[in-house]
Order: C-alpha cells, then sequence, then structure tokens
C-alpha cells in the first residue's frame, strides 16, 4: 500500500520511504475493550469435522497432515508475494471511473507504464502486504508464544517497522515512539486513519496459525487488529483472518467455488450485523449469486463504486480515500468470488478492479493458494519459475538474514512455513486437539457457523458485544 504521492516504481526498489511528518497529540488513556464481533447468527454449513478438506481425513474429529498443511502455508506466501506485485502494476491507477477491464489485461497501462502482467520474482522482494506479517511471526516465533502483548507490538515494530509504512500504520508507528500502547494506537482520537486498509493486510496470519479453529484465530488477531483498525475497519481484517481459518475446512470432493461461497458465508457471520463490513460482503455476496454471467465481475465492480464512493452519502456511509478499507474489502471479496478458485483468475480480478488493488489481491491471492497448495500454483503457471525466496532486506533490515551466503534473500518460504508449525502445535494444543508426529487432531466444532447456539467469540478473555456501525 502507498500513498498517491508515493509513485515509486513497483520493481522491487530498495529505496526507503520518508517518514510522516511527527504531529503533537493529546495523550489519553484509553479503554482496552476487545474487538466487537457477533455470535454467529444461523447455520450456513453442516459441521466442520464432515468435511475432509486436503490433507485431512475423516472422521468425528478434523485431522491435519502436517506436511500437507506446511506445503499449503508455503504456497501462501509465494501466492502472496505474486499477487502483491502483480497488483502494484496497478495500485492507484484506476479510483473511479473508467476502470480497467479485462480488455485491459497485458497493457502497459499499469504504474509508470507497466504492463499488466503476472509478476513472478525470485526472489521476491518485501512489501507492507507480507513483511509485517513476517514481522509478527518473527516475534511468535521468538517468544514461543500465540499472544502477543502491547510491550511486544510496540518493541518489535519499533525494532523493524520504520519505513515502508503508510496510513494507519504510520500514525500507529508515531505513536508507538510517543509511548502510547496498542490498542489505544487506533483509537480514532489519536489516530484518524483507523478506518483505512492497514489491519486487513496485517493480520490474515493468525488466521492461518489456527486452522479450522476460527474463534481461536480472532483471539490471536485481536490485539493486532487494534493496533492499527476500529469499527468496521476492524471488522474487515476479522473477516480475512476467519477465512485463513476456514480455508482448513474446505472440502477437496466439492466445487470450490461452492466452498469459497460457504467459508465466506461461515466468516461473515461472525461480523456484528450493523457494521459496515457486513454491509459490504452482503452486498457482493448477492450480487455475486444473482449475477446470470458469472463472468461479469466489472458489472458488480460498478456496482460497488456506485454504492460506496459516488453515492456513498446516499446510503449513509462516507468514501475515505483510495485506501479506505470498505470499498478495498468490496473488490477483494468480489476477486474471491468471481476468481472462483483459480489463482490466476482471482489475481486477475484483483490487479484490475481498482482503487488499493495490491492489498486485496495479495490477500486473496495468499488465500486461494492457501487452499490448494503449491501443486495448484504451479499448474497456474507451468514450466515458469515461482517464488522460493524472500528479500525481506529491502523494506525490513533489521531482521535476521536466515540465508548469509546467499546475496539476494534472506530467507526462503518453504523455511517460513516450518517455522509455523510448532505455532499450529500450540494452537492446536490450546483448543484441546492432539498435536501428533505426522499430524494434528484438531479440536471438535460446535454445530453450525462457529455452532448454532455456542457463545459468541471471546476476545482478551472477555464476551464481545456488538458495536455501532461507524458511519
Amino acid at each position: 500500500m502507498r500513498t498517491r504521492g508515493d509513485r515509486r516504481p513497483a520493481r522491487g526498489s530498495s529505496r526507503i520511504g520518508p517518514p510522516s511528518r511527527r504531529r503533537g497529540l493529546l495523550l489519553a488513556l484509553l479503554s482496552l475493550a476487545p474487538l466487537a464481533v457477533a455470535a454467529p447468527s444461523r447455520a450456513l454449513a453442516g459441521p466442520a469435522e464432515r468435511h475432509d478438506p486436503a490433507g485431512m481425513s475423516s472422521g468425528s474429529r478434523m485431522r491435519l497432515d502436517r506436511a500437507a498443511y506446511a506445503e499449503r502455508l508455503r504456497a501462501m506466501w509465494a501466492g502472496a508475494c505474486i499477487a502483491n506485485w502483480t497488483g502494484l502494476r496497478t495500485e492507484g491507477v484506476r479510483v473511479e471511473r473508467p476502470f480497467f477491464t479485462d480488455a485491459d489485461w497485458g497493457s502497459p497501462q499499469g504504474r509508470d507504464g507497466a504492463r499488466i502482467d503476472f509478476v513472478l520474482l525470485d526472489p521476491c522482494p518485501s512489501d507492507d502486504d507480507t513483511d509485517i506479517e513476517y514481522v509478527y511471526l518473527h516475534l511468535m516465533t521468538g517468544a514461543g508464544a500465540l499472544f502477543l502483548s502491547p510491550e511486544s507490538i510496540r518493541d518489535g515494530w519499533r525494532a523493524h517497522l520504520n519505513d515502508f509504512i503508510w496510513v494507519s500504520n504510520r500514525r500507529a508507528r508515531d505513536l508507538l515512539e510517543r509511548g502510547v500502547l496498542p490498542p489505544a494506537t487506533s483509537d480514532p482520537a489519536l489516530n484518524p486513519d483507523a478506518l483505512q486498509i492497514d489491519a486487513q493486510l496485517t493480520t490474515e496470519i493468525f488466521g492461518a496459525l489456527a486452522p479450522g479453529m476460527p474463534e481461536l484465530a480472532l483471539r490471536i488477531a485481536d490485539l493486532p487488529i487494534r493496533t492499527t483498525a476500529r469499527d468496521h475497519a476492524a471488522h474487515a481484517a476479522q473477516f480475512y483472518v476467519l477465512l485463513f481459518s476456514l480455508a482448513a475446512t474446505v472440502d477437496p470432493e466439492k466445487p470450490r467455488r461452492e466452498e469459497i461461497v460457504r467459508i465466506v458465508r461461515e466468516a461473515r457471520a461472525y461480523l456484528p450485523d450493523a457494521s459496515k463490513a457486513a454491509d459490504v460482503i452482503d452486498f457482493v455476496l448477492s450480487a455475486h449469486e444473482s449475477a446470470e454471467d458469472r463472468g461479469d465481475w466489472e458489472r458488480v465492480r460498478d456496482a460497488i463504486a456506485h454504492r460506496y464512493q459516488e453515492r456513498a452519502a446516499a446510503h449513509g456511509f462516507v468514501y475515505r480515500g483510495f485506501t479506505e478499507s470498505a470499498i478495498n474489502l468490496a473488490t477483494g471479496t468480489l476477486a474471491l468470488l468471481f476468481g472462483e478458485g483459480s489463482f490466476s483468475r482471482t489475481v486477475q480480478i484483483g490487479a484490475l478492479s481498482g482503487w488499493d488493488s495490491d492489498n486485496g489481491t495479495a490477500t486473496m491471492g495468499a488465500l486461494v493458494a492457501l487452499l490448494g497448495g503449491m501443486e495448484e500454483l504451479r499448474q497456474a503457471f507451468p514450466g515458469a519459475r515461482l517464488p522460493e525466496r524472500y528479500r525481506v532486506h529491502r523494506t525490513r533490515p533489521t531482521l535476521p538474514d536466515r540465508l548469509p551466503e546467499d546475496h539476494e534473500a534472506e530467507d526462503t518460504f518453504a523455511e517460513i512455513s516450518r517455522r509455523m508449525l510448532p505455532l499450529v502445535d500450540r494452537a492446536v494444543q490450546a483448543e484441546g486437539g492432539q498435536v501428533e508426529p505426522t499430524r494434528w487432531v484438531l479440536p471438535p466444532r460446535p454445530r453450525g457457523v462457529g455452532g448454532a447456539g455456542a457463545p459468541a467469540p471471546r476476545a482478551s478473555g472477555r464476551r464481545a458485544r456488538a458495536s455501532r456501525p461507524a458511519r
């Protein structure tokens, strides 16, 4: 994500972005109440333990193969990088009509005349769509813990997140320097950008660390989300975290398109019905289901522009610019639904959809890659060299170099995925599941969406309450 004034070429440049101006802010003692989520309101799918997802065996409890899931995590990182750098070519180029269409794919209409096409880089340079989650993983593995404290987030951000951050992330970083701790760093009185997209591109990893355990995923992600987001922007980030957790429940024997719709509905059911994020997801879902031509994503994108930008006030909403949460949540959901499980199609739609087009594209590219694993990712680009290494020092030079003999990169996606596995062990054990040498036996989930009649997801050990929408 970049601001419109930052026209740095999306080519892996190592130039350092300028820090924002420091502004004097009144520091206040602020509430530490957890982020509000709502109890799932209705059963939208059968119990997850009846599914037989990839790498899972059937039975009364879901069983997830350790090696197979490690490969899916590896694909998640590689897919995120491909989608991120593909989306960067169009980021901020079309933020109002006329928008890009499928006919523009392959044309030199991207940023600085770049050709709109897939970008495969090995090593893959870091960007804020991947490197902040990488920092969180570094903090969690170093502490051997699933939950990050306000102090650990402060220390991690101060050590590693100093440049290449924008909007709410930049505001939060400046507040941390002034002694403000999360979640006060997202309080609107101190951070006027708390309704921007930032948390939607920095917290999906927490869902992947809690496969098939969405309520635990919400608890792990709660404070990182509230470091930069409030209200409907926080709900949008929760939605993405839930999707990444629910990816483990997708049944390979069922059409991928139908399973994607199912997990979208299930994740949506956790959000407060009054939230703007819920309105966005419901709108895109309805448009997708009513579309006579499932390939006509452009018509739905235009309807998104009409409802959430051009006529936002008439619908009781506020359009806050091309990096805002709501309109980019809409395009991300659009790409996921109309992409129907195809990595290449999902990334194409995301990159052409407009607004902050690298962020939702990176998220949904990562999700679809997590669903399909490395095999499907290779099938999407036959004969091509896929990203295997990560050049994180492009943006985060204070992190460890895990490939000291490789002068082009500091880590590999295979190694990153392996470092995530002990955290999955902790997640499974925390929820009463079993960790076996070659697999996890996941805890049983209540019936229905998150469990019909089950208690609402909890955050910070207290029952969460639905919040009023931010208008």
